[in-house]
């Protein structure tokens, strides 16, 4: 049922915030030259899967966790999208796709080894990874390996179809700062 909503979700999503989508991606030619952000992100059974955002970094930061990056390298209209969220919009590309959920654990890179080992042994690789959730709206990132994972463990094992709209809101709404910069 899950994967039908999230799939509805991300097709009339897409089909209302085109214009949203578009503009962002026209002012973003101007802010880096690449508005939009591709990079490899480990997927359901720890399979690869191309990560589609758009880009607040410039285009010559080094390809880490968020929180291993330096707040420098985030423009100004990538502050404005991570503060609204906006730059995670195009990721209903891969809900479209199958190959994340609107709510599920955050995909993380593969040279996060801790955090892979981690989620691995509490078997959140078993479930889509997610736009938002329970870790993103109690704004816990990447920084903390065993804390995020515990966090995801929990959010699979108790997620109910209220919860899913609650996270899908409480992210909408402000709630949670995604993964932070130092």
């Amino acid at each position: 049922m899950i994967r039908c909503i999230d799939f509805f979700a991300a097709f009339f999503g897409l089909l209302i915030l085109w214009p949203v989508l578009l503009l962002v991606t026209i002012v973003g030619v101007f802010d880096t030259g690449a508005p939009i952000f591709i990079q490899e992100r480990v997927g359901r059974n720890k399979r690869p899967f191309q990560l589609i955002k758009f880009r607040t970094m410039s285009v010559d930061t080094q390809s880490v966790a968020s929180h291993l990056a330096s707040n420098s390298s985030i423009t100004k209209l990538g502050v404005f999208l991570r503060k609204t969220k906006i730059d995670e919009l195009p990721q209903l590309v891969n809900v479209l796709k199958g190959e994340m959920s609107i709510v599920g654990p955050r995909p993380n890179l593969f040279n996060q080894q801790e955090l892979i080992k981690e989620r691995d042994a509490k078997g959140v690789y078993d479930v889509l990874p997610g736009i938002t959730g329970l870790a993103q709206v109690q704004n816990i990132d990447m920084s903390t390996p065993e804390l995020l994972a515990l966090t995801d463990k929990q959010m699979i094992d108790t997620l109910t179809l209220k919860d899913y709209f609650k996270y899908i809101i409480m992210t909408a709404t402000g709630s949670g700062s995604g993964d932070a910069v130092k």
